[in-house]
This record gives C-alpha cells, structure tokens and sequence, in this order.
C-alpha cells in the first residue's frame, strides 16, 4: 500500500509542532504498510520552508525513506484540472466568489488518487469534499 505524504505532514516536522508524535506515530502505521511518496509539488512546496536547503531536503527525504515522484503524466495534470474546475463552479454558484484553493491542493489530491492508495494529511476536510474516493488518513486514531 503506497500512502502520498501531504506538505503539511512533513513541514511539521521541521516547525516541532504539538502534533509531531502522533505524526510520527502515524508515519510508523503507513510506512509498515508499503512504501511513502511526495508528488513534485510537495516537494516544491517543501523547498519554500525557511532554513529548507535543497540538500536538507534531499537528505531528509532518503533518510525518512520518501520517494519523490516527479513525473505527474497527462493523468494527473487532466484529473487535477477537472477537479479544480468542479470546485471552482460550485464556489460561483454557492456566491462564494474566486476560488480560495490552491492548484496544489487539486494536483496533490490527484497524485494521490492515481499514484498511491491514500493521502496522509493534516487536513483531511481539505479534500474530503473533491476527493470522496479518496483514501484520507489523519494523525486521529482512526
């Protein structure tokens, strides 16, 4: 079972924030279930961290045991594009005005809806709503 990391789970780490034992604990679960993976955009994101070299990075990533998957196909790109379009209608109907999510969000949902088996997230409200096929795990005990 191969389980997408979300920015947030990571940057945690790094900003020692309360929730980091039961990240890690959560982290323990999923990574004894198969393998761990960021798509591109994570780590883009990841690389905007204060202090976040691209070294620190890379080596955190290898000794965390992290794929980086950089290749984001044609798939990807149109499920992300579809979703965001979705989100984006339902925010003008509902008078909500401009879409207040981000890109990223559409295209890491995507990533892990069709290459991996689940996102582990902080935020799994985020993408319940356009992603309800989604496998959402969160640092709960669920």
């Amino acid at each position: 079972m191969r389980t997408a990391l979300d920015s947030n789970i990571i940057s945690a780490f790094w900003s020692s924030e309360p929730l980091v034992s039961r990240i890690t604990a959560k982290l323990r679960v999923v990574r004894g279930e198969g393998g761990l993976v960021i798509c591109g955009v994570v780590y883009a994101e990841l690389s905007a961290y204060p202090a976040a070299t691209n070294e620190f990075l890379e080596s955190f990533l290898r000794d965390a045991g992290v794929e980086a998957d950089f290749e984001l196909g044609a798939e990807v790109w149109r499920e992300a594009g579809r979703r965001f379009a979705a989100y984006a209608k339902r925010r003008r109907a509902s008078r909500g005005g401009h879409a207040k999510r981000l890109l990223a969000d559409f295209i890491i949902g995507s990533h892990a809806l069709l290459a991996a088996d689940r996102l582990l997230t902080l935020d799994p409200e985020r993408y319940a709503r356009d992603f309800p096929e989604l496998r959402l795990i969160s640092t709960s005990a669920d």
